[in-house]
């Protein structure tokens, strides 16, 4: 098959490697359509070499969507020929934390022997022809929800449980900060769970695309104070909840300060090691402001699809590029260089959807 493989630190090649063979509980799967993750470029860089990926040679990828090809032994519900939306995570099933369902902070992670597996990060993942999963990391994907949009349950996921671990007060007014796809989805999630209005924050072309997709009213960080232009918008009191989508350096702080009396924050976005923030500790203590971090998407993707089937949410519009495995290196440019308004940039390993 072919496959994008990682050679070494910033050197990748499209090359011809075995398709793997299903184990206990796995299936094989025919890999229709895979996202450009946001973590995908500093895996690819070399940015985390020896963590993520462990070693080399290593097919990356995590956000994806396809169909069963094969079936190992002891699987049961899924057949060759059924369409699966994957998830990155597959937790040891045995620790403390995965007893809890919150898999995503599996204390065996890393350690493959226990039945460990993060897809697209330390196990072989989905830039690539076919790739074997457990059938734990997989989810039915009804013929009406395409692939392409089956490929963002995962970056939906984020966004969602996030959501789910603060909570959205129904008629209340949440804000979200940093309009990319995780945060574009957070704000339609919120909308659909019943948030009376949505406030982004952000800047330049993403913005935009935040003001005529997501958002109720936006705040353009560059041409005034993220915070005072929320509250403006929101009234003194401030919002109900924040999530916080894009990881940057200060938004943390904004984000507490933008909440009521009593109100939430969801930290979804991920801030690079350098990143520490001074927030104001006897604001969050006097008002009472409860913080959640939020990692990845545990138990969220069938609600997802159940979303999307039921019409509660779409992410078709916000797939904005479309790739052969071929072309991934302008896939990748047009990434990470948000060329054309890109948003979503899905890679089509076996081909577009008929």
């Amino acid at each position: 098959m072919k496959a994008l493989v990682l050679t070494s630190p910033g050197t990748f090649e499209i090359a011809d490697v075995p398709v793997p063979k299903p184990g206990p509980q796995e299936v094989l799967c025919r890999i229709r359509a895979v996202a450009i993750c946001g973590s995908d470029p500093e895996i690819i860089r070399g940015g985390l070499a020896g963590v993520w990926p462990p070693s080399y040679p290593f097919i990356p990828g995590h956000e994806w969507s396809g169909e069963v090809v094969d079936i190992g032994a002891s699987v049961h519900g899924l057949l060759p020929g059924d369409r699966v939306a994957g998830e990155a995570h597959k937790g040891c099933g045995i620790c403390r934390n995965c007893l809890q369902g919150r898999y995503t902070l599996c204390e065996n992670y890393g350690r493959p022997e226990t039945g460990h597996r993060h897809y697209g990060f330390i196990s072989q993942g989905a830039y690539a022809e076919y790739n074997v999963y457990s059938v734990r990391s997989l989810s039915p994907l009804p013929d009406s929800i395409s692939f392409r949009e089956g490929a963002l349950v995962d970056t939906a996921g984020a966004g969602l449980h996030g959501i789910e671990l603060a909570g959205v007060t129904a008629g209340g007014t949440v804000v979200v900060i940093g309009p990319g796809p995780i945060g574009l989805i957070a704000a339609r999630f919120a909308r659909a769970l019943g948030a009376g209005r949505v406030i982004v924050v952000g800047r330049g072309a993403r913005l935009q695309a935040a003001a005529a997709l997501a958002a109720d009213a936006v705040v353009d960080f560059e041409q005034e104070d993220a915070v005072g232009g929320v509250r403006a918008l929101a009234g003194d009191a401030g919002v109900d909840e924040v999530f916080e989508c894009s990881g940057a350096p200060g938004t943390f702080a904004q984000a507490v300060r933008m909440v009521r009396k009593g109100g939430r924050v969801a930290l979804i976005g991920v801030p690079p090691d350098a990143v520490r923030e001074e927030v104001p500790f006897k604001y969050i203590v006097h008002n009472e402001i409860a913080i959640f971090g939020s990692r990845a998407n545990p138990n969220v993707s069938r609600k997802i699809i159940r979303m999307l089937a039921a019409g509660r949410v779409r992410f078709a519009d916000l797939v904005t590029h479309t790739f052969p495995l071929q072309q991934f290196a302008t896939a990748l440019d047009t990434f990470t260089g948000r060329r054309d308004g890109a948003i979503k940039v899905v890679i089509e390993p076996n081909g577009p959807e008929a």
